[in-house]
């Protein structure tokens, strides 16, 4: 039903396109109108092909002389290539090109904001490159930088925060085999906190839960002398996190918290001021949120990250037998984004 449906749509737009009592520009319009609406919130990849497609169709029947719009076309092709998953790099290529293309003219065009949300489009399409090794990162938190002259925490509040999140993501992604690894990870946990500044649980709940798990996540591994301290701290950020997240409302990303969480306690100690008495308590707490996590995952599909809580927990079942010989001390398991 929905591919019918969906093809039904591109075909009315097409329809539209060759209206001849249209403008070019009109039509141009139009096209991009009903693109942006499978665009939105897509619930299978044909969408967001048909998507691209009609913004390629929009191209065509845009005046050449109508350099604004046909950046903002263009920008929005790259944003809906952006999103098409792909086992390759193919898409985000064109991603990147399509912004790079637009970017420019929209900058001396168009609107402050609509420039900087490609810069910070353009950003996410590089990130996601640089981990394929076909882009330098630097470029990312460069085009974030930029989109950050103009997303202020004051008139932009959201974008600010999620440019904040982006920036922090990139600085974790880098290599730390040198000196300035611990540098980077301060600098990621600057971001997340200065994008708390300005969201909150209220008013601004998504991004405030997503930067509080990502805080806890940048905190529980971080490279420090004090690691108790910043577990705790994690802690804290992951139950700031499920105030929000829960598994009514968003259970991939309550299950991605949880499981987190449970990374956490797995290498905290029960009684953080005499650590020599181990943590069983916190191993057996880890071991129900591996299990909630597990049970999430696998009925939403997530096969892969099922079995990453699943082994985590049989780990932990087997310290759990083993105490009181073993102290409980785990090693980390694998982050959940």
């Amino acid at each position: 039903m929905l591919t019918h449906r969906v093809a039904e749509e591109v075909r009315a737009a097409l329809a539209v396109a060759d209206d001849e009592s249209a403008s070019s520009i009109e039509r141009a319009q139009m096209l991009v109108e009903i693109a942006l609406g499978l665009q939105q919130r897509p619930k299978t990849p044909e969408q967001l092909h048909a998507a691209v497609e009609l913004y390629d169709k929009a191209l065509a029947v845009c005046p050449e002389d109508e350099p604004l719009l046909r950046a903002r076309i263009t920008a929005r092709r790259g944003t809906a290539l952006q999103a098409v998953p792909e086992d390759g790099t193919e898409c985000l290529e064109r991603a990147r090109a399509d912004l790079e293309t637009a970017i420019p003219i929209l900058g001396k065009l168009g609107t402050p904001e609509e420039t900087a949300e490609a810069e910070m489009n353009f950003g996410v399409v590089v990130q996601a490159l640089a981990g394929a090794n076909r882009a330098r990162i630097t470029d990312a938190i460069s085009a974030y930088q930029r989109a950050l002259r103009t997303f202020s925490g004051t008139k932009h509040p959201e974008e600010f925060a999620i440019l904040q999140n982006n920036l922090a993501t990139a600085f974790l992604s880098m290599p730390f085999t040198d000196e300035r690894s611990k540098m980077r990870e301060a600098l990621a946990v600057q971001a997340f906190e200065e994008g708390l500044k300005v969201v909150g649980l209220i008013d601004h709940p998504s991004e405030y839960a997503m930067l509080q798990n990502n805080l806890g996540n940048a905190l529980q591994y971080a490279s420090s002398s004090h690691v108790v301290e910043n577990n705790l701290r994690a802690l804290e950020a992951y139950d700031e996190a499920l105030k929000v997240r829960t598994p009514e409302t968003t259970p991939l990303e309550y299950a991605n918290t949880i499981a987190n969480k449970a990374n956490c306690l797995w290498n905290l100690p029960d009684d953080p001021a005499a650590p020599e008495q181990g943590n069983r308590a916190n191993l057996v707490q880890a071991r129900g949120l591996y299990a909630d996590a597990r049970e999430i995952f696998m009925r939403h599909g997530e096969a892969e990250k099922a079995r990453i809580v699943g082994e985590a927990s049989t780990q932990i079942e087997r310290e759990i037998l083993a105490l009181p010989a073993s102290n409980g001390k785990g090693a980390n398991s694998e982050v959940v984004n």
